[in-house]
């Protein structure tokens, strides 16, 4: 059975502004921003879901005495014992992207009351709620232990690379320095800094954002779509290779992500395509040398000494590694390739898991027709 949130809850938002926070406050005062601030007073004595109501849109869980931001979305619960606060803030924490699509507004995105009051959500039995909240707390705990053993094997790679090459920017570089213009050709990607328009149907438009630094994917389906006529007209600046790798040069400078070799994509003013010579470096020594911290200290410096719209490819093409023998970033390559062997089982786990746990509680796009927290997560022993 499908009903109306506002059928369910009351809701309203907080009086405060934004500037109303204390740093010694021993209550927490919750804005549109993911974490909390701290505040002296209490206007809410509560168990609520909180939902940014512009900006990032998040969504919170808090059973206690806080305040709230005026542009915060305070929901309690007003279902006569038919709704189970937890379970609504699951569905919620799905629900946000729904929300995201219906933002309106110029530089800062808001929702509506009735954004909130019109979404529709599936209500089992209030036992039957408890039992998916369970479920669901179980299996968020998994997925955040897989994420953890991603971060260590993403420190694994990184030790090993400073336990093969050394780092120069503490004095142990095994190896001489040079630039990346010497063993790689750098190519920006499109001439023009202007975005082309979107069509409907059209190619992947792939920018930096598009792009996940941590797990090395391309979100072809979320890039912006564009003209075939694009991808004709960018043929003749770059043909793309097993191996190549962009890096962001506007906005997101650095984070390098190999891309496929696959001709059904274009790609943005706002990268630099990095194309090793493979029979100078290993593409996989280059790609995590822009991960390194010496690296990442030059694009830091650069940034601060001109606009990040001027870091361009001349700059990329004069950043400075290590020159390791190349059966010395053979070794590394095949190390790295082996540890992704085990990222990649992991991906598999966390995406399917995810979208199990997912089909669960899915929310549905709203239509006309049809215990605490600590740290901002939920725990078990609060239900």
């Amino acid at each position: 059975m499908k009903v109306k949130i506002g059928d369910l809850t009351k809701i309203k938002t907080g009086k405060l502004d934004a500037n109303a926070s204390s740093e010694d406050g021993q209550y927490p005062f919750f804005t549109c921003s993911k974490e909390p601030l701290k505040i002296s007073t209490y206007s809410y004595d509560c168990e609520c879901v909180l939902v940014a109501g512009n900006g990032d849109l998040n969504v919170k869980y808090y059973n206690g005495k806080f305040d709230a931001y005026q542009r915060t979305y305070i929901i309690e619960n007003n279902s006569d014992g038919k709704l189970y606060m937890p379970y609504l803030y699951l569905f919620m924490e799905e629900y946000v992207e729904e929300l995201r699509r219906q933002a309106i507004g110029g530089v800062i995105k808001y929702i509506k009351l009735g954004n909130l009051t019109d979404a529709m959500i599936e209500l089992p039995s209030v036992e039957e709620q408890r039992n998916i909240v369970k479920i669901l707390f179980k299996a968020k705990q998994i997925l955040e232990q897989r994420e953890i053993e991603l971060e260590k094997l993403d420190e694994l790679i990184k030790a090993r690379f400073v336990e093969l090459f050394g780092n120069p920017l503490d004095g142990t570089a095994k190896y001489p320095i040079h630039q990346v213009g010497e063993v790689a050709n750098s190519v920006d990607p499109q001439p023009s800094h202007r975005t082309p328009p979107v069509e409907e149907g059209g190619i992947p438009y792939v920018s930096i954002k598009d792009c996940d630094y941590k797990t090395g994917k391309i979100d072809f389906e979320g890039a912006r779509k564009v003209s075939l006529k694009v991808l004709e007209e960018h043929m003749n600046r770059y043909t793309l290779h097993d191996g190549d790798f962009v890096v962001g040069k506007i906005g997101t400078i650095g984070n390098p992500v190999f891309v496929p070799v696959r001709n059904d994509y274009t790609l943005s003013a706002n990268v630099v395509l990095i194309q090793p010579n493979s029979e100078l470096v290993s593409p996989y020594f280059l790609k995590y040398s822009f991960e390194s911290d010496f690296v990442e200290r030059q694009f830091a410096e650069a940034k601060n000494s001109t606009s990040q719209a001027a870091f361009g490819i001349q700059k990329v093409r004069t950043v400075e590694v290590m020159n390791p023998d190349l059966d010395v970033q053979r070794e590394f390559e095949i190390f790295v390739k082996q540890v992704d062997k085990s990222k990649f089982d992991i991906h598999k786990f966390l995406y399917c898991t995810s979208n199990n746990t997912q089909s669960i509680i899915k929310p549905r796009p709203n239509t006309k027709e049809s215990g605490k927290t600590r740290g901002g997560k939920l725990y078990a022993d609060e239900f």
